[in-house]
């Protein structure tokens, strides 16, 4: 046997021995955590006295299947095929990025900027899992929401999450870097877009961990360095004709390209613009008014 004995607190040393090098110990106890308490279904309460608590063979399995998976940087979001986003539990594997904390302080931006029995009509644009969507959809109820993706894959996981959350989302299949996709909708039909798209330039590809670089989709993570604000330009542009008169744009942003993404939407005509940093004091989100 890979451990000393069958109980959980065995298998936490387990995690922390063949693990240590890889994570920090913070973050080792919560993949620990989160990995029982999923599996053993237990409550935040009940984790807290697992200790003693035996394991059958499947379960220690598992949770060696969990160490070794790990061992070779799987993201462990994907493994454990769930996340946390916004309050929601979320479906999560290789067809869409990992929802991460810094767009949920983008989705809380917006939940600031509006109220929340409006009926608006809103869009999340690259929507990937369909994180922002469904969470503009839980907070807002009464709002019409869209959630657009290029990536088939990505629609279809986003749709997976809309159905167990039963939160009423439209998904549209659309590149948002082409303006001709546009012309479906309406001229002044939206109060607000919302968007987190690719913006990490190639040549920034050696500064990204092997769990993220190995895992995650690459179309929903980089542009080309030549254009790396390539999406705030298109969907700046769109948003010149989609949305209302008032209407704003919320972007999630590269932490080094704040100044630049601002002067872009305030070259394309966006009078109101403001850059906002992260939890880590890096800039990291934008909004631009019509």
């Amino acid at each position: 046997m890979f451990v000393q004995t069958n109980s959980v607190k065995a298998v936490k040393a387990y995690f922390k021995d063949r693990l240590k090098d890889q994570f920090t110990e913070s973050e080792l106890k919560a993949i620990i955590r989160e990995a029982v308490i999923t599996r053993l279904n237990l409550s935040s309460a009940d984790y807290l006295l697992s200790d003693d608590r035996l394991l059958s063979e499947s379960d220690l399995l598992y949770f060696r299947s969990i160490v070794k998976r790990l061992q070779v940087n799987e993201p462990f979001q994907y493994i454990l095929g769930h996340t946390d986003f916004f309050g929601m539990n979320l479906k999560t594997d290789r067809r869409a990025l990992i929802p991460r904390p810094e767009t949920e302080e983008l989705v809380q931006w917006v939940t600031e900027e509006y109220d929340r029995s409006g009926a608006y009509s809103m869009m999340d644009l690259c929507t990937g899992s369909g994180c922002i969507a469904l969470a503009l959809k839980s907070h807002f109820k009464n709002a019409e929401i869209i959630g657009t993706d290029l990536s088939t894959d990505a629609l279809e996981l986003a749709k997976e999450n809309s159905s167990v959350l039963t939160l009423s989302v439209e998904w549209k299949r659309m590149d948002a870097t082409e303006q001709k996709t546009y012309e479906i909708f309406p001229e002044g039909s939206f109060d607000c877009w919302i968007s987190n798209p690719p913006y990490i330039p190639q040549h920034d590809k050696h500064e990204m961990r092997p769990n993220v670089l190995d895992h995650e989709p690459h179309m929903a993570l980089f542009v080309e360095n030549d254009d790396a604000l390539l999406f705030y330009r298109e969907i700046g542009k769109a948003g010149l004709i989609c949305l209302k008169p008032g209407g704003r744009l919320f972007f999630e942003i590269h932490e080094g390209l704040g100044s630049e993404t601002k002067e872009l939407l305030k070259d394309l005509g966006y009078e109101y613009v403001i850059v906002r940093k992260d939890m880590q004091g890096k800039d990291r989100m934008v909004m631009a008014e019509r």
